[in-house]
C-alpha cells in the first residue's frame, strides 16, 4: 500500500465510503459489518459522527478493536487537509463536534477524501442501510462505463420488507407542487426487472440513501448545499449539475434501507416525526424559492391542503407550524426549530 501523496502507487479506482452517524451506532455497526463483505477491494470508510450523545464513537472504536481493524480518529480541522499524511487506515472516524445535518456531515467526509488526493469516487451511504457484497462493484462499473455520469444510484429495498422498493436509483421532483416521487416506490412487489435507461431518463435526482459521486463532479459542481440540514439536498445537487453531468442508476447494486430509523422519516404525513415534518415543509419552500420562485403560489396551495390534513387529525401544532413557515421571509427559513 502506498503512502498519502504517492499517487503512482495508489489505485485510480479508490472509493471513500462515507457514513454520517447521529446517535445510531447500532445501525452504523450493522452497516459496517455488511461493508466488510464487499467484493470491491479498493475502498476506505469514513464515519462522520454528528456529536452523538449515545457514546457512538466509543462503541465504533470498540467494534474496530474487536475486529482488529486499524482506524484513525480526527476532529474537523484536520479533515480538510486529509488527516495525517502517512496514515492510510481502512476506517477513519471524524468527530464533527456538533450536529451538522445530512449534507454538512457528508461534506466533512468528502472534503477529507478529496484532500487525500487518491479518491476517484465518494459513496454517500446512509448509516441505517446494509449492502449486498457486490453493490459497490456495480456502482463503479456503471460510472466507469459512462464518464458523463456524475452521481449514480442503487436499487433501494426496504430493510424490513425486502421485496418492497423504496427507490430504483432515484426519482422525479415535480416543481409544480414541490413534491418528489421515488421511481418504483408504488410497486407492490418488485420482480427484479427494470428498464435502466427509462429509469435514468425519468429521474431528476438520485435517492440519497446511496449515491456514488465522482471526483470530477465534486471538483466542478461542488459539495452539497448545507442550508437545508435535512431533505432536498439531492435535488439541489442534481439541479446545480444540470447540463454538466448525467444521473446514473446501477440496478444490480442492492441496498436495504431501514427508512427513517434515526429521525422518523415517513411518506404518510400523519406518521412523520416533528423533525421530519418541519424540515420537509421548510425545505420545499426553500427549494422552490431558490430554483422556481414563480411556482411558489402553486406550492403554497398544496401546503394549505397539508395544513388541512393536520387540522382534521387534530395535530394543531403541526398545522400552525406549516402556516408559520409559509408566512416567513426567506431569511427566516434559516432558523431551526
Amino acid at each position: 500500500m502506498g503512502s498519502f501523496g504517492c499517487l503512482e502507487h495508489l489505485s485510480v479506482k479508490r472509493v471513500y465510503i462515507i457514513l454520517v452517524n447521529w446517535n445510531g451506532w447500532r445501525d452504523t455497526l450493522e452497516c459496517m459489518n455488511s461493508l466488510m463483505r464487499l467484493t470491491y477491494s479498493d475502498f476506505r470508510i469514513i464515519i462522520c459522527d454528528n456529536a452523538s450523545s449515545d457514546d457512538s464513537r466509543g462503541q465504533i472504536k470498540n467494534w474496530a478493536t474487536r475486529n482488529n481493524l486499524p482506524y484513525a480518529e480526527y476532529q474537523c480541522p484536520l479533515t480538510d487537509v486529509g488527516g495525517t499524511a502517512h496514515l492510510d487506515p481502512l476506517l477513519t472516524l471524524i468527530a464533527t463536534n456538533r450536529n451538522l445535518g445530512f449534507a454538512a456531515g457528508n461534506n466533512v467526509g468528502m472534503r477529507y477524501a478529496l484532500a487525500r488526493d487518491d479518491a476517484a469516487y465518494c459513496w454517500l451511504l446512509n448509516n441505517d442501510t446494509i449492502v449486498e457484497p457486490d453493490a459497490l462493484e456495480h456502482l463503479v462499473s456503471r460510472m466507469r462505463g459512462d464518464e458523463s455520469i456524475g452521481i449514480c444510484g442503487s436499487t433501494i429495498r426496504l430493510y424490513h420488507d425486502r421485496e418492497r422498493i423504496q427507490a430504483l436509483g432515484g426519482g422525479y421532483y415535480c416543481r409544480w407542487i414541490g413534491l418528489p416521487w421515488h421511481y418504483g416506490r408504488f410497486f407492490k412487489r418488485w420482480d427484479g426487472t427494470v428498464n435502466q435507461l427509462r429509469a435514468e431518463s425519468w429521474m431528476n435526482y438520485v435517492e440519497g440513501a446511496s449515491m456514488l459521486v465522482s471526483r470530477q463532479f465534486l471538483e466542478r459542481v461542488g459539495y452539497m448545499s448545507e442550508d437545508y440540514f435535512l431533505y432536498f439536498e439531492e435535488a439541489d445537487w442534481a439541479l446545480r449539475a444540470k447540463n454538466q453531468f448525467r444521473l446514473g442508476y446501477a440496478p444490480q447494486s442492492i441496498i436495504y434501507h431501514k427508512v427513517g430509523g434515526s429521525i422518523g422519516t415517513c411518506s404518510n404525513p400523519l406518521n412523520k416525526s416533528s423533525v421530519c415534518d418541519y424540515y420537509n415543509i421548510r425545505n420545499r419552500i426553500r427549494f422552490t424559492r431558490r430554483f422556481y420562485p414563480a411556482l411558489l403560489p402553486m406550492v403554497y396551495l398544496v401546503l394549505v391542503g397539508e395544513c388541512m390534513i393536520r387540522l382534521l387529525s387534530a395535530r394543531w401544532e403541526r398545522a400552525f407550524m406549516i402556516l408559520g413557515l409559509m408566512l416567513q421571509r426567506g431569511a427566516d427559513l434559516e432558523k431551526r426549530p
